[in-house]
């Protein structure tokens, strides 16, 4: 049943170390292997590797935010269903995180926790990361990756985390992203009065 609920290739890209320098193209400027094939299923590899080797396959890359791997949304919206995980925008994109990110304890209350880690999170979701979406469906099978399990809500809930921006470490732009402005104060504002006439003489 759980192989069912998680598709055999994203436990192995979960897995995968990226961001590495390609042995076959250390010397040219794009050879960070930061692209993993679902069709070949085995390791990362670079922009040249994939014109070479992986021309006709399903391809999707991998970035980075704060030293921790991220997807596009919109390259596995089509291939899983991603509902309860957290998405955050940066750089204009929505993402989210491919396995838990290790979150210092504060003394501030949050109103939303993820089931599996504990991180905080934004809106009302379950998971963190598609890791621990992983987690919890071994765990409580309650949820899957299989595209027909999306609901109409829970598509609502993933349209409306999209335009959410992310935490401190993922916020870009200035202060007017973070604080909204304040309103001018009308208390001592007052109103001009009209122009006076002066009456007409009188013949």
């Amino acid at each position: 049943m759980q192989q069912q609920l998680v598709p055999p290739w994203l436990e192995k890209l979960l897995g995968t170390a990226f961001f590495s320098v390609c042995r076959t193209h250390g010397a040219a400027a794009r050879s960070e292997c930061n692209m993993y094939c679902l069709d070949c299923n085995t390791d990362a590899f670079c922009f040249y590797c994939r014109s070479s080797r992986h021309k006709d396959h399903q391809v999707i890359q991998i970035r980075r935010s704060s030293y921790h791997d991220v997807v596009r949304v919109s390259e596995v919206e089509h291939l899983l269903n991603i509902g309860g995980v957290q998405t955050y925008v940066i750089n204009s994109a929505r993402v989210m995180f491919l396995n838990e990110r290790p979150q210092p304890k504060s003394g501030k209350a949050v109103s939303h926790i993820c089931e599996i880690c504990g991180r905080s999170l934004l809106d009302a979701l379950r998971f963190c990361s598609l890791g621990c979406k992983v987690v919890g469906i071994k765990r409580n099978g309650n949820t899957s990756f299989m595209l027909e399990e999306i609901s109409s809500s829970t598509t609502r809930m993933i349209s409306s985390s999209s335009t959410r921006r992310g935490d401190d470490e993922l916020r870009e732009g200035s202060q007017q992203d973070i604080y909204p402005p304040t309103p001018p104060s009308t208390s001592s504002t007052r109103r001009r009065k009209g122009i006076p006439h002066r009456a007409p003489f009188g013949s």
